[in-house]
């Protein structure tokens, strides 16, 4: 293996097309992959949010802002700036054209007004073999420095002391794997001092950088290569071979360049020969890259011999030949890609014959009765069956269980259809998606406590809704039934039942009509208990007879309504940080306090409800914005079960897998109880933990709380939309599904499998 492998393998022995078509891939991944690093922070990367120093270190590189300002800051003074990257061994950062694969290391300054940082002074890199592939970087210490360029309207302040630098720059550093990191850098130089303390490094790097040739460079196309001519190169170079670097990317194929080691041709030699002097005049053919991308009419090159370097301008003449393309891949390339997207799609895409359909609806109607036994939704459906109970009459009953029953499904199916058609519009979301919206969960927080306050005897309709609007529960009793249903479904779709999950995802994938109605029949599967009790008399005579006991159930139910709203109070706290939830908390308090004024009476009454509805509505004004603006600050993510999980990343499972490394993914969020079940039972368990560490398995967690993209989309391709789901990855294999409510025993049996040798079982 070799120890500069950047991100790809060695493909020893791969054709150049397909290497080069892995490098490009590979270049997309690193750009993937630095981006959700930036974004969200990978292992490795340096810590965010430590006040910039001039030094950042990471287990793999030191980098450090440097200074040369010998005469001071001021108009015509010679000033540099640079950062100097000292790798560990065997690790590797990129020139300005990283090659076949990698980034350059990027510098954003930021500096007072009157002065301006000059493009990078990049010294000569070195080539990097990766197989059949290179890359231009750089091991060792480097320093890349940049001149300042200070002009006339450069103005301190008659009080300034000193100049304020600060630069933000990022870096790939490879070695067997690629670990995208930054630094924010800060620097003070005196305006009238000398800073000289790094005069040495400076002179070294700018002696590195190549100087450039006077005399031009001819570039010209002949047969499918580049052939470069260039006089008036140093006497002492003559008979020598060069190293070649092409400053443009993706042009000029990397591992064919010309370098040092090479034979050189005289005078007299085929035309065609690597490199050539023929007097004072070298030559070399350069070859085309199989993926180029572009067709420049002007290229430039660096050329080195031994310590020395010179740059280079070519005008290149000629016509290019046509961009390569798909078409142009070789037949059995072609082939493997389309038989590998036939395979993918067919994996992805659902079969929507009609067994599967109906498979699908029994499912979903299943899934949707185990919802009843979710800790969100029991108690509903206890209050309801409570209702029930006091409901004379089997008609009034049947007509209660079908009001109920029609706000549950045509709920669902309204939810289903803003889901898919958020989907079709181009959002990556899933089941469960509107509790990753701050404003929602405060608004079911609200809704819980009244509901919790009203099951107390603390609040009644009549004292917060005009006679009319509140009569209305009294005269019509089917709105208030198909209006439990709406509410049974709100607080339902955040957890997921077995089956469930499958259904779902199969859903989102169907046509319009079909998805609808799986939708439907969820919503049925859930209504399913009170429908049955209104409508077979044995089981309405099972209920208890009116009495007493009623009024005290009611009381107690208020405290499952108000434990989901400490739960949902958790919710915040991950979308919208401790003051989001404290923020919410104070708003519940004073509505409380509102409610108890409104069930007061006399002049006790006629003083604190205006004192209440003042203090809510200034509560409101003062720490609304902390709750229900949605951008996301203070976020948090949920803690995993262990110190042993890590975060997942988009890619970050391909990559474990192309290291022989099984990996478990849990898809999870704060919102899912059922998450929250098996976090804290099957995947917090010492056995499973322990099979897990000597089947060395690779522990992911993809949180889910708040909207992530990255994530719905991994999702769908699992054939699901919402959490839980829990993936075992295994190498050279399909990844296994388990099941939305987990058993130790279940994890544990994967567990072997996974570490069995590879066909003796499957995963």
């Amino acid at each position: 293996m070799d120890r500069n492998r950047p991100l790809l393998p060695a493909w020893r022995g791969l054709p150049q097309t397909i290497a080069r078509a892995l490098a490009r891939a590979a270049r997309t991944a690193v750009v993937l992959l630095t981006a959700t690093a930036w974004a969200q922070g990978l292992p490795g990367s340096p810590a965010l949010g430590a006040s910039p120093g001039t030094v950042v270190q990471t287990p793999q590189v030191r980098a450090e802002l440097l200074a040369y300002a010998p005469d001071g800051v001021a108009p015509g003074a010679t000033v540099w700036l640079g950062l100097q990257l000292a790798h560990q061994p065997h690790w590797h950062t990129y020139w300005k054209n990283p090659g076949d694969s990698g980034l350059p290391t990027q510098l954003r300054w930021t500096l007072p007004p009157g002065i301006t940082a000059q493009d990078t002074a990049w010294p000569v890199p070195q080539k990097i073999r990766i197989g059949s592939l290179a890359n231009y970087g750089y091991e060792g210490t480097v320093l890349l420095p940049v001149a300042l360029h200070i002009s006339p309207q450069f103005s301190p302040g008659a009080q300034a002391q000193t100049l304020d630098v600060r630069l933000d720059a990022s870096w790939l550093v490879c070695q067997q794997e690629c670990i995208p990191q930054d630094g924010s850098f800060a620097l003070q130089l005196p305006l009238h001092g000398s800073t000289g303390l790094q005069a040495a490094a400076f002179a070294a790097a700018r002696a590195q950088a190549p100087q450039p040739l006077a005399q031009g460079a001819q570039a010209t196309l002949r047969a499918g290569a580049l052939l470069l001519r260039v006089n008036g190169l140093p006497a002492a170079w003559r008979g020598h071979a060069l190293d070649v670097f092409p400053e443009a990317g993706e042009v000029l194929d990397a591992p064919q360049s010309p370098e040092a080691s090479d034979a050189v041709a005289s005078s007299g030699a085929p035309e065609r020969a690597r490199q050539l002097w023929s007097g004072g005049v070298w030559s070399a053919h350069l070859a085309l890259s199989d993926l180029r991308s572009s067709a420049p009419q002007q290229l430039a090159f660096v050329l080195r011999q031994g310590a020395q370097s010179v740059r280079v301008d070519a005008r290149v003449e000629g016509v290019w030949p046509a961009l390569p393309s798909a078409a142009a891949l070789p037949p059995a390339l072609q082939s493997a890609l389309d038989s590998a997207r036939s395979t993918q799609l067919a994996q992805s895409a659902p079969d929507t014959g009609l067994a599967a359909f109906f498979w699908a609806l029994g499912a979903a109607f299943l899934g949707g009765a185990l919802l009843n036994l979710m800790p969100c939704v029991f108690p509903v459906l206890a209050i309801k069956l409570l209702a029930f109970a006091r409901t004379p009459g089997r008609h009034a009953q049947r007509a209660l269980g079908l009001a109920y029953s029609a706000g549950v499904v045509l709920s669902f199916v309204g939810l289903g259809g803003l889901l898919l058609l958020l989907r079709a519009g181009g959002e990556q979301i899933g089941w469960g998606f509107q509790l990753q919206s701050a404003p929602t969960v405060a608004a079911l927080a609200l809704l819980f406590t009244l509901i919790g306050l009203n099951l107390m005897g603390l609040l009644q309709t009549g004292q917060v809704l005009p006679p009319g609007l509140a009569g209305l529960q009294l005269r019509h009793p089917l709105g208030d039934a198909f209006l439990s249903g709406v509410l049974a479904v709100a607080i339902a779709s955040p957890c997921t039942a077995p089956l469930m999950g499958a259904a779902l995802g199969y859903a989102i994938a169907l046509p319009g009509a079909r998805a609808l109605a799986l939708f439907a029949v969820l919503g049925l599967g859930l209504a399913l208990p009170y429908l049955l009790a209104s409508w077979i008399p044995g089981l309405a005579r099972a209920l208890p007879r009116p009495g007493a006991w009623m009024d005290t159930l009611r009381r107690l139910l208020a405290f499952p309504m108000w434990a989901t709203v400490v739960w949902l109070l958790w919710i915040l706290g991950h979308l919208r940080g401790v003051d989001g939830a404290m923020a919410l908390l104070a708003l519940l308090l004073a509505l409380s306090l509102l409610a108890w004024a409104l069930a007061q009476s006399g002049r006790s009454k006629r003083f604190l409800v205006p004192l209440a509805a003042a203090l809510l509505l200034l509560l409101g004004y003062s720490m609304g914005p902390a709750v229900l603006q949605d951008d996301g600050a203070g976020a948090q993510r949920v803690s995993a079960p262990d110190a042993r999980w890590q975060s997942w990343a988009p890619g970050r499972v391909e990559a474990e897998l192309a290291a022989g490394k099984p990996v478990f993914v849990d898809f999870t969020a704060a919102w899912c109880i059922t998450c929250q079940v098996n976090r804290r039972n099957a995947l917090a368990n010492a056995d499973v933990l322990a099979d897990f560490a000597r089947a060395k398995v690779t522990l992911l967690e993809a949180d889910w709380t708040r909207r992530d993209p990255a994530i719905a989309l991994a999702l769908t391709q699992l054939g699901r939309s919402g959490v839980p789901v829990y993936v075992l990855y295994r190498p050279g294999q399909a990844p296994r599904v388990l099941t939305e409510i987990l058993s130790v025993a279940e994890l544990r049996a994967a567990i072997a499998q996974t570490s069995a040798p590879a066909g003796s079982a499957p995963v």
